[in-house]
């Protein structure tokens, strides 16, 4: 089977492109910007979803669902809110088609122009915080612990499948509280979360911070992301939990009676993970043969592939083959056995080191006679003839250690990427070969754009953990406290 995919050194955005439409992740569809999940793509989506589900649920968390459609009117109640995602709101204005009567096929009927235009869905701060009103009415009612799933659209003009797309799947996190204190540590709770997914589950390293007050999310007072880099030596933001405080609560309203019987806004946090997670899955651990699964979220954690040449060789590797599967399912594996007799083990090989399936297991005639498999590792490319005396047990200890080895490797090119830099001349040579630089900065956003401006490098996070230091921002040369980091993004 010939994978014909871009090398990563050639062109990494094609090798990119590629490996998503070949690995049978996602397409384009006819609407542009929008892509179809196919499958495959879809299935590793599910093991992110119900994996994050259920650490939601474990930290006290219940879900809900809200319109799609949000009254334009709302957008307006939160000055910062608006311009933040005005330029890419879609805008429903009629609720008809009609055929023109002048026989140019069908049109809108302008008759039936809506009262007030809708929002299509960018995010759902608005009317989540107008449905809020009507709940909470003392501290009684608090907190509100809410999570929807869905789908958001947000016209982007330059797009890409799974990193940016118009219209893309996520969670959206939102909660009501009594006190700041109480969010706060709710919208920092909810990034060891994040940051727990995305290390022990997706095996991607991940730095934990604050974005500038330049990239925070329009409304937000603060907003903590976790950050990652991917093997083009680009950051990408792979999480983010924002701190809304009273912001939304003043704009609809939304007060409660405390325990001194006084009237006070509520305190909010909204945070979320999307389908951009997919693609910094494939660019954190994928390469030139194809995509590379961490076994946590492979669909298929191993797959099973018959090797005979007669029809009594067939019955007897048969048998054993589905003697195995039963034995490795027996062991909570998810096992797929390619028993197609429309193409050879060849093309089968290189189509599961295209999809990325943790382990493959030849059997032949000769395997069935010594007791033996061929097993192969896809994180490293290696295989070895393996008894099949308690393989189901060796097989599923090997899955922590693919795990592991694949969250070992990420760890280790993020951090050969990320370098100290103390001047400016230095600073713009590293940005230009990628990584994340730490350096001084001067705390202000006139700075930070110039930065931007002149390197398209971006301030990716202040550390939650940063030390003040006496230094000089490497731009504009003035005195410093501390060291942040930056990199050019997805």
């Amino acid at each position: 089977m010939a994978k014909e995919l871009t090398t990563r050194e050639e062109n990494y955005s094609q090798w990119y492109n590629d490996l998503v439409i070949k690995a049978d992740l996602a397409e384009q569809s006819a609407v542009r910007g929008c892509m179809v999940i196919k499958p495959y793509g879809y299935a590793i989506w599910e093991f992110m979803h119900d994996a994050l589900d259920k650490m939601f649920k474990d930290t006290g968390h219940v879900n809900a669902y809200f319109p799609l459609f949000i009254p334009k009117s709302f957008f307006s109640r939160e000055a910062d809110h608006v311009e933040g995602f005005a330029k890419e709101c879609a805008v429903v204005t009629h609720h008809r088609l009609m055929n023109d009567p002048n026989g140019n096929g069908v049109v809108v009927d302008p008759s039936a122009k809506l009262e007030e235009e809708l929002i299509v869905r960018p995010t759902s701060e608005t009317i989540i915080w107008d449905t809020y009103r009507n709940w909470i009415k003392s501290y009684r009612d608090l907190p509100i612990l809410c999570n929807q799933w869905a789908n958001v659209v947000r016209w982007e003009m330059r797009t890409r499948l799974f990193l940016r797309t118009a219209e893309f799947l996520w969670q959206e996190g939102h909660t009501a509280h009594a006190t700041k204190e109480e969010a706060e540590a709710e919208a920092q709770k909810m990034l060891g979360v994040y940051t727990e997914f995305a290390e022990k589950w997706l095996a991607i390293p991940v730095y934990q911070g604050v974005k500038s007050a330049n990239e925070r999310f329009a409304g937000a007072l603060n907003t903590y992301c976790i950050e990652a880099m991917m093997q083009d030596g680009k950051a990408l933001q792979a999480g983010t939990s924002h701190f809304l405080g009273q912001n939304f609560a003043k704009a609809f309203d939304v007060k409660y009676l405390n325990k001194e019987n006084k009237l006070d806004y509520v305190w909010a946090t909204s945070w979320g993970v999307s389908t951009r997670l997919m693609g910094a899955l494939i660019m954190s651990h994928s390469d030139d043969d194809g995509l590379v699964l961490p076994p946590h979220i492979a669909p298929i954690q191993v797959v099973i592939v018959p090797i005979y040449k007669s029809d009594d060789q067939r019955v007897a590797v048969n048998a054993r083959c589905l003697e195995l599967k039963s034995r490795l399912e027996a062991k909570g594996l998810r096992v797929k056995y390619d028993d197609r007799d429309t193409q050879k083990p060849g093309f089968k090989f290189h189509e599961w080191e295209l999809k990325g399936v943790p382990v493959r297991l030849a059997i032949g005639p000769r395997d069935v006679e010594e007791g033996t498999a061929e097993l192969a590792r896809r994180d490293t490319m290696t295989k070895e003839s393996l008894s099949i005396e308690n393989i189901e047990g060796n097989v599923a200890d090997l899955m922590d250690v693919i795990q592991k080895n694949l969250y070992q490797k990420a760890l280790d090119y993020r951090n050969s990427h990320t370098y100290d830099v103390d001047n400016w001349e230095d600073f713009k040579a590293q940005i230009e070969k990628g990584g994340f630089v730490h350096a001084f900065w001067d705390g202000t956003t006139e700075t930070e754009l110039k930065i931007k401006e002149e390197t398209k490098a971006t301030l990716r996070f202040i550390p939650l953990d940063v030390k003040e230091e006496t230094g000089v921002d490497v731009y504009s040369g003035k005195p410093a406290k501390m060291r942040v980091y930056y990199a050019k993004a997805y």
